[in-house]
């Protein structure tokens, strides 16, 4: 089991990652990801029942994560190869072509760790939801677990698959919603007002939690309690509030680092507000 500050340390290293990566491949989405990282981190590095030796495409036995917004990837493949899916000099190949690390993840490839392709955006509940009512029906008692974007709540399949979680009792599943209030075009208020999300995913029968994503502490402790209401007849959903560009201030506070990479000097800046924790690939 790590610690709050071991966590920490690991989603600061991420983040190096994350910029080093989109600034070597001049092409992907840093904002997200580097809200994301908290989250990403200790669902890897402390709640998922995962073995990165004995990664298999059914996970049976096993606790599933999918990736809804999968534009995100860079933090994702940062997760996966520093938690020993696949070497972490790897990293420096994504978006390069032919390369296993494409800018939204991908299964033909092979990677490690990777189920579905995703960042087709609005269908990874509907995916998250069959796989945990597949391990409903298969007796196996591990979790699914999955993370879309606020923006993407836009996509009706989305509400399509809540539906659906909630009339077949999908209780052994967590889903996560990226709640940064800010998409492609602009504030998610003014692109599709989301409304009360709250009262919104309670309506449609789902159990709601709320936690600040870029507070580790809060992170951990949110997921742990997610945990412990599973199997009581309602799919779990976790309002985590989080701050697009997080950990680098002149990314943070808008929507415009979306899907810009860093230039020589803007990743120097943004690199030298990270401490290098575990060693860059």
């Amino acid at each position: 089991m790590a610690t709050i500050q071991e966590l920490e340390k690991t989603a600061t290293q991420i983040r190096r990652d994350i910029l080093r990566m989109i600034h070597h491949s001049a092409s992907g989405h840093p904002g997200g990801s580097l809200g994301c990282a908290d989250i990403m981190t200790a669902l890897y590095f402390e709640i998922l029942d995962h073995n990165s030796g004995n990664f298999n495409m059914d996970g049976h036995n096993q606790d599933l994560f999918f990736l809804s917004n999968g534009h995100i990837a860079p933090v994702w493949y940062s997760v996966l190869a520093r938690s020993g899916y696949f070497d972490i000099n790897e990293l420096g190949t994504l978006r390069e072509i032919g390369t296993r690390l494409q800018g939204h993840p991908a299964t033909e490839e092979g990677l490690q760790g990777i189920r579905i392709a995703s960042g087709s955006l609005g269908q990874g509940l509907s995916i998250a939801a069959g796989a945990a009512l597949t391990k409903k029906l298969n007796k196996d008692t591990k979790l699914v677990y999955s993370l879309h974007g606020d923006g993407e709540l836009d996509e009706g399949q989305i509400w399509e698959a809540a539906m659906f979680a909630a009339h077949h009792k999908i209780d052994n599943l967590i889903s996560m919603i990226d709640y940064n209030q800010k998409q492609i075009d602009g504030p998610t208020d003014k692109v599709m007002n989301l409304g009360n999300l709250k009262a919104k995913w309670e309506a449609f029968g789902w159990e709601v939690l709320e936690a600040n994503g870029n507070d580790m502490q809060e992170v951990v402790a949110v997921l742990n309690l997610a945990k412990s209401k599973t199997g009581n007849q309602k799919p779990i959903v976790i309002l985590m509030k989080t701050e697009m560009g997080m950990g680098v201030d002149f990314m943070m506070g808008t929507h415009k680092w979306h899907g810009v990479a860093p230039n020589d000097e803007q990743l120097e800046k943004a690199l030298a507000q990270l401490e290098e924790t575990l060693g860059d690939y």
